[in-house]
C-alpha cells in the first residue's frame, strides 16, 4: 500500500453523508467511459528500428496480484500496438506532477512522426530485463512482459506481467515504501480531459470501515 500517511484522528469517515430516508437524485448517462479515478501511465516500447518510444495511455491498472500484472488497453492505430506486438514488452511509467506538460505531449503526437524523447528532452534507459525503455526522469518505472492479448473491440488489451519494478529510492520509507505526497502521480479525468493531483489523506485501508 503506497504512503506513510497519518493516522485518522477520529472514528468518524470524512464528507457529507445522506440522513436516514434521504435520497439522491440519479441521471442516467447511458453507456459511457466514465470512472474515477484513471491513470496517467507513460508506456515505453521500441518500435521495429530499435528506436525508444513512449505514449500516454489512461485505460489500465493493476489486474492481477500473483503473479503481480497490469493491463493497458491501446487502439490498434497506436503506434505503440505495433510495437507491443512484435516486442512481446512494455514499461509502464508514472510521471509525477512536474512532467504533466511532458505526458501530455506522449499523448498528442505519433511516434511514427516525431522521436518523443527527442523533442521532450527526456531520456530513455534500455530495460535489462525486458525488451523496452523506461523514463529515466519518472519517479516509478514497471517492467513488463506481455502474458495475455485481449481483442475488446475498438481497444486491444495487453496484460503484462510485471517482472520488476523501479523506484527513485527518496520516495521511499520504511520497509522500501512509497510515499504517494512524494511520488505526486497524476489522475485524469476523462469526462473534461482534465488532469489533477493526488488529494488529502483520508484513513488506513481495511481499518477505517471497521465501525
Amino acid at each position: 500500500m503506497m504512503g506513510a500517511g497519518k493516522p485518522p484522528t477520529t472514528g468518524k469517515l470524512p464528507g457529507k453523508r445522506l440522513k436516514k430516508g434521504e435520497n439522491s437524485m440519479k441521471k442516467n448517462l447511458g453507456a459511457k467511459t466514465l470512472v474515477y479515478p484513471t491513470p496517467v501511465f507513460v508506456i515505453g516500447t521500441y518500435d521495429h528500428e530499435g528506436k525508444p518510444n513512449v505514449m500516454t495511455a489512461a485505460w489500465g491498472g493493476i489486474c492481477c496480484s500473483s503473479p503481480p500484472c497490469v493491463a493497458v488497453a491501446l487502439r490498434k492505430a497506436a503506434y505503440t500496438y505495433g510495437n507491443i506486438m512484435a516486442r512481446k514488452a512494455f514499461t509502464l511509467n508514472i510521471p509525477s506532477e512536474k512532467y504533466a506538460r511532458e505526458a501530455d505531449y506522449f499523448g498528442i503526437v505519433s511516434g511514427r512522426k516525431e522521436d518523443k524523447f527527442a523533442k521532450s528532452g527526456l531520456t530513455p534507459v534500455k530495460s535489462e530485463l525486458v525488451d523496452a525503455p523506461y523514463v529515466k526522469e519518472f519517479p516509478l518505472n514497471l517492467e513488463c512482459k506481455v502474458i495475455h492479448v485481449v481483442e475488446i473491440g475498438l481497444h486491444t488489451q495487453f496484460i503484462g506481467e510485471i517482472i520488476n519494478v523501479k523506484i527513485d529510492e527518496s520516495l521511499l520509507v520504511g520497509d522500501d515504501r512509497p510515499i504517494i505526497e512524494k511520488l505526486k502521480p497524476m489522475l485524469y479525468a476523462p469526462d473534461s480531459t482534465a488532469y489533477y493531483g493526488v488529494g488529502e489523506y483520508i484513513g488506513r485501508a481495511f481499518s477505517i470501515g471497521k465501525i
